[in-house]
């Protein structure tokens, strides 16, 4: 897998925020070169802000062609395939100073979020469908872990001494086609999805021969019996849409259940507390140019955090991570609240922002930096799982779409008061998964899809005929009505 499957440049805005001043000269000198006038601030201001934003934009075209790529090429091939975004984006960025374009930069973060919105959709589709139900979890958690990684990565190479000066900063954009390169040499020795060669490609010998290459044993029957059942359960059920997705009663609550996961995902506040950092490692009396050495705390206790889940999350389960996260998440915005307010009456209370800005990062880290992506490819079957990672990559993009766009207003507006906004949403969240979400760990599809049938009140149509054919065989038969039941029951399987 790659070590890192979103772009690093956008993970660590905070690192991106101290290239502004080198970004906005090359902006400057490029326009200036290829148009014979210099750009006026308002222009660079732009130019600066879609440069940011529009790696979010580029995330949701690439979760948009998840589905049509997917089809034809599965979730294996669909991974290597999208290596050529990240290196073609990579090689775009790299280059931009030394061609003297802007205009390079700006495509290549285009490009990078395309490969971004594919990657986040199939790798923990790919990694749920690889994965037996006891060990789900920690397997999905892999992404989240992978993420850290990146960012302690992008950290580490973003310092004065690497590659963090005037005139190296594009390279640490072409970092990213190690992973890519890493992901191309080594993912062609595993097998694709099981699941989706035996449930979409009815190749059962191929599945069998994936079973036993990720389980590393040879009787793999129960996990192909459990896949049977799903494709006995769902017969003759096609690939569904996305609008054929959001019209299904049957899976209406499991689609608010992501959307709101995605939603709160991005919108907790987790980016925000990257605007505040350097000003309070400030505060707390730490030399300017110590500051990204300290930075780095942030990236390990990231790192930390989402192994500790890994390891916890097959024996406490998804519920509790994520309501506990947002839960702390929300307690550490309200205590950093006050002590961001009153960080002036006392040398020690700076400290104690600090502490709270690594409380919060490391209670995102355990809980809700990694669930939802387990949740999406947990919460539906085989034929509708591509239609519901649509919806949450699209939504967990415009969600970061918005926050990039709308904190700034927010700050301005409330201040140090704007982490109230962000308490509350994750309060709200823990809500209601509180009420909402079922435990889903060391549990099936179907188990899972049978809890939240009671809630949405509708079952899918061979479910309905399942419950039907129920009743028919247990009340009392009726004179000739064994023949008719044998002709209706047979005429089913046909």
């Amino acid at each position: 897998m790659k070590a890192r499957e979103k772009d690093p440049a956008d993970d660590i805005e905070n690192d991106l925020e101290k290239k502004k001043l080198y970004i906005k000269a090359f902006y400057n000198e490029s326009w200036e070169r290829s148009r014979g006038h210099p750009v006026d601030s308002d222009t660079v201001t732009l130019l600066w802000s879609v440069t940011v934003s529009i790696f979010a934009l580029g995330g949701v075209v690439g979760t948009l062609m998840v589905k049509l790529i997917g089809k034809f090429l599965g979730r294996k091939y669909t991974l290597l395939v999208n290596n050529g975004f990240a290196i073609s984006a990579a090689l775009l960025m790299a280059f931009s100073l030394q061609a003297g374009a802007f205009e390079l930069l700006i495509v290549g973060r285009f490009i990078m979020g395309v490969d971004g919105g594919i990657a986040l959709s199939v790798l923990p589709m790919y990694l749920n469908e690889i994965s037996p139900k006891g060990i789900r979890g920690s397997v999905g958690q892999v992404t989240a872990i992978f993420i850290c990684i990146g960012v302690f990565t992008g950290q580490l190479l973003g310092l004065p001494e690497l590659l963090g000066k005037k005139s190296t900063w594009p390279y640490l954009f072409g970092v990213i086609v190690v992973p890519a390169f890493i992901q191309l040499v080594s993912l062609p020795f595993f097998p694709e999805s099981p699941r989706y060669l035996l449930l979409e490609k009815h190749d059962e010998t191929g599945a069998e021969k994936a079973f036993r290459t990720f389980l590393g044993k040879e009787n793999v029957s129960q996990e192909v019996a459990e896949v049977k059942e799903e494709a006995r359960e769902r017969r003759n059920i096609c690939l569904v849409s996305v609008l054929e997705l959001l019209r299904s009663p049957s899976v209406r609550w499991q689609v608010l259940t992501v959307i709101i996961t995605m939603a709160c995902y991005q919108l907790c506040g987790l980016n925000a507390i990257w605007f505040y950092t350097n000003s309070i490692f400030e505060a707390a009396g730490i030399a300017p140019e110590k500051i990204p050495y300290v930075t780095l705390s942030t990236g390990g206790i990231e790192i930390l955090a989402a192994i500790f889940s890994g390891l916890v999350i097959e024996r406490l389960g998804r519920r509790p991570l994520l309501i506990g996260g947002f839960g702390l998440m929300a307690l550490f915005f309200g205590i950093l609240t006050i002590t961001l307010t009153l960080q002036d009456h006392a040398s020690w209370i700076p400290y104690l922002s600090i502490m709270c800005i690594l409380a919060i990062i490391a209670s995102f880290c355990i809980g809700p930096g990694g669930i939802p992506f387990i949740l999406t490819g947990e919460l539906f079957q085989q034929s509708e799982r591509p239609a519901a990672f649509i919806i949450a990559g699209t939504v967990n993009w415009l969600s970061n779409f918005t926050v990039g766009f709308l904190f700034p207003f927010i700050q301005k507006s409330l201040d140090t008061y704007c982490f109230l906004v962000f308490a509350a949403i994750c309060i709200a969240g823990a809500v209601y998964f509180y009420f909402v979400l079922p435990e889903t760990k060391n549990r099936t599809h179907a188990e899972i899809r049978q809890d939240f049938a009671k809630r949405n009140k509708a079952y899918p149509p061979e479910e309905k005929i399942d419950s039907v054919l129920s009743d028919k065989i247990n009340r009392s038969p009726e004179p000739g009505s064994s023949s008719v039941l044998d002709n209706y029951t047979e005429n089913r399987i046909v």
